[in-house]
């Protein structure tokens, strides 16, 4: 009988060459199938009659083959499929591309329903590639389906087959993570009902159930998780800091800090002479100082005799923070030093062996500081930048070269507090809300693609005052498979090489090159040998380019605010003035409201809360960017509500049993989410 660890090679009806496929999308094991939640549902419980169909608009129709399907090679690689189907209202011209079996399997005077993309107009409509199959076997149509995440070699089919063998596998076994109590006071249906509407549901309603449930158990269990890990952190002891005078610090600056970053500051050091570690998230808006507050602290620790390492998600930030940073730190005792990746062996060996002898104080890197003999004297404080690069592990991982450090996250990207203090309960929470004076708001447009001669005679008139500018693509995706970043980017760079920018130079980068490479070409656009450069959202967060003074986003419609202000704030870092300008054809009330707040305001934190009002936060709330696990079907801005229920029942459960004795079933998921943080939170 299967359990759900058992390998998927193990469940009928999935072969050895469908389990490689799935091991692609990290599909491993029964857990892993049955947990392998849609991204979005077609409705196609309703038939439409042809006469019916909107231009733009996905539907089903039943209709008859009226001829013989024809085929028709346009090139190597193309071939085309057509065939017209009717019923009492209309014609149907439908095609196909590259499904030349399709010729002998559509027949004529029956009768099939066909889902796709209305095209055409009220003469003559088409549809191109539908999802097509017999009237009287529907298994794809005339319900909700379910669209799942795919990669090569997986299809929706595949994907969705083995996941219902996958559930009939462990109908009877799956346990229940959430005490009966809890549901019940939740009105929240059953685990098996759940997992069965999530994947395949009976109806919206029973959607509904499904989601619910499964939001409410993760952020029940995520709540759990944080609770327990502040709970042990506290618990730890620490040495505490003795009174350090900054004055020496603050008159080494060539500036004065906020008002703001001084009472981030003064939270970091008084938790820092607590006897407990330091655990603090320094939330502050791009360009806000928050390394400036990460070097106060380092400060501090340093004058307490121990040591400090900054590590940065890139080798190009990491250096970029170096070259910030020693020369303000050295000239007042502290010794830095530099570690990433690409050191040679040579100088990796030195600088270890400097740290463990104390000789260096402050240390900046990469994911190179978490290497096996970089050790240290007496770590005393773990600073991360942009941590939604890096995982709760990673952090823990380079915490644990020191006995219990102090840790300080940063993070530019702005939550509302509110949400904040839920999102990362294990953390205190600082927020920095002011920009320094004199920055000039950057000036932001919204335009058609009309605009777009206007857009690159305006690139070049700024390119020839020695200027340099970003154009950011979305990640377009096509057929439901994994959108190719690397054609996009590519491509348009080549055309604006080619024909549009032939006297500049244009580079490009995408976040499917080797992070070397991606160094590389930052690093080559900060010392001004490219003029213009095109990227996905890899450059979200990235290197300080002062001389950048224009961002150019195509299709802005298809980000999310924070996005869009995240990527704004690649430029403005300098003394010129700077644009931003978004370039969108929809013509959607809400996505012109959304890009209308953009050019109204520079608040971060404005921005956030108009997003979260207008559509959620999934866009910035994804797994990857905030680093804690389970989050698959909740979302934390749309979920408000039901995050306070589950944080409520979770709190009320820890009170009564702090060990969960009572509910093992709820202890045990519990750890299995949170594995990958195992030595924070065993």
């Amino acid at each position: 009988m299967a359990d759900l660890s058992t390998d998927v090679r193990q469940i009928k009806g999935i072969g050895e060459q469908r389990a490689k496929a799935l091991g692609k999308l990290g599909i491993f094991t029964l857990r892993d199938l049955i947990s392998w939640f849609p991204r979005k549902y077609d409705d196609r419980t309703e038939l439409k009659r042809i006469a019916d169909l909107v231009p733009g608009e996905s539907a089903c129709v039943a209709a008859m083959i009226a001829s013989s399907p024809t085929v028709a090679h346009i090139r190597k690689g193309m071939d085309l499929v057509k065939v017209r189907a009717v019923d009492d209202s209309g014609v149907l011209d439908v095609t196909f591309f590259n499904q030349t079996w399709l010729k002998n399997n559509l027949r004529q005077g029956e009768t099939y329903i066909f889902y796709g993309r209305a095209e055409g107009n009220l003469l003559r409509r088409q549809m191109a590639s539908p999802v097509v199959e017999p009237a009287d076997r529907r298994e794809v149509t005339g319900r909700i389906v379910p669209i799942y995440p795919l990669t090569a070699g997986v299809s929706q089919l595949v994907l969705s087959r083995s996941i219902r063998q996958g559930l009939d596998e462990c109908a009877d076994i799956l346990p229940d993570a959430l005490p009966d109590e809890v549901r019940q006071a939740h009105h929240l249906c059953r685990i098996g009902y759940a997992y069965e509407n999530i994947h395949f549901p009976e109806s919206a309603e029973a959607l509904d159930l499904a989601r619910r449930r499964l939001a409410f158990e993760e952020l029940f269990l995520f709540t759990i998780g944080l609770k327990r890990l502040r709970r042990r952190r506290e618990a730890v002891q620490a040495e505490p800091c003795h009174y350090v005078d900054m004055f020496a610090f603050y008159d080494r600056l060539p500036f004065l800090l906020t008002d703001a970053q001084r009472r981030c500051v003064d939270e970091a050091l008084a938790d820092m002479e607590r006897s407990t570690p330091m655990n603090r998230l320094c939330q502050g808006d791009v360009g806000s100082g928050k390394t400036m507050v990460a070097a106060a602290c380092v400060y501090f620790m340093v004058k307490n005799g121990r040591q400090a390492a900054l590590m940065a998600p890139t080798e190009i930030l990491a250096q970029q923070h170096y070259a910030g940073l020693s020369p303000l730190l050295e000239p007042l005792g502290i010794r830095c030093a530099l570690l990433t990746g690409s050191a040679p062996a040579r100088e990796k060996r030195a600088i270890a062996a400097s740290l463990a002898a104390g000789e260096v104080d402050f240390i900046i890197g990469t994911h190179a500081l978490l290497s096996q003999g970089v050790d240290f004297r007496d770590l005393g404080l773990v600073v991360t930048d942009e941590q939604h690069r890096f995982g709760v592990a990673q952090r823990a991982a380079l915490a644990a070269k020191g006995q219990h450090p102090h840790t300080l996250v940063m993070s530019a990207t702005p939550i509302p507090r509110t949400l904040a203090l839920i999102l990362y309960g294990d953390l205190d929470v600082s927020v920095i809300d002011q920009l320094p004076p004199g920055r000039k708001p950057i000036e932001t447009y919204a335009v058609p693609g009309s605009y777009h001669p206007r857009v690159y005679q305006f690139l070049r008139k700024l390119v020839s005052q020695g200027r340099q500018a970003y154009i950011v693509c979305p990640m377009v995706e096509e057929n439901d498979e994994l959108p190719d970043e690397r054609k996009a980017v590519t491509a348009y760079a080549e055309k604006l090489q080619a024909e549009v920018f032939p006297d500049l130079r244009v580079s490009f980068v995408h976040g499917k090159m080797k992070p070397r490479e991606k160094d590389a070409v930052m690093a080559a656009f900060a010392a001004g040998e490219a003029d213009i450069l095109v990227s996905t959202t890899v450059i979200e967060v990235g290197v300080d380019v002062p001389n950048a003074a224009v961002m150019v986003i195509e299709n802005a419609e298809r980000f999310g605010l924070s996005q869009l202000h995240q990527l704004r704030g690649r430029v403005g870092r300098g003394a010129h003035q700077s644009y931003c300008i978004l370039i969108s054809d929809n013509q959607n009330d809400e996505t012109r409201q959304r890009l209308k707040v953009m050019t109204k305001t520079s608040d971060g934190f404005k921005i956030a809360e108009e997003d979260l009002r207008l559509r959620g936060p999934g866009d910035f709330f994804g797994q990857r960017q905030h680093g804690l696990p389970g989050l698959r079907v909740a979302d934390i801005g749309c979920d408000t509500r039901l995050l306070q229920e589950a944080q409520a029942a979770a709190e009320a459960l820890l009170a009564r049993d702090p060990e969960l004795t009572t509910c093992p079933a709820t202890a045990a998921r519990v750890a299995e989410l949170f594995a990958q943080n195992a030595d924070t939170l065993n």
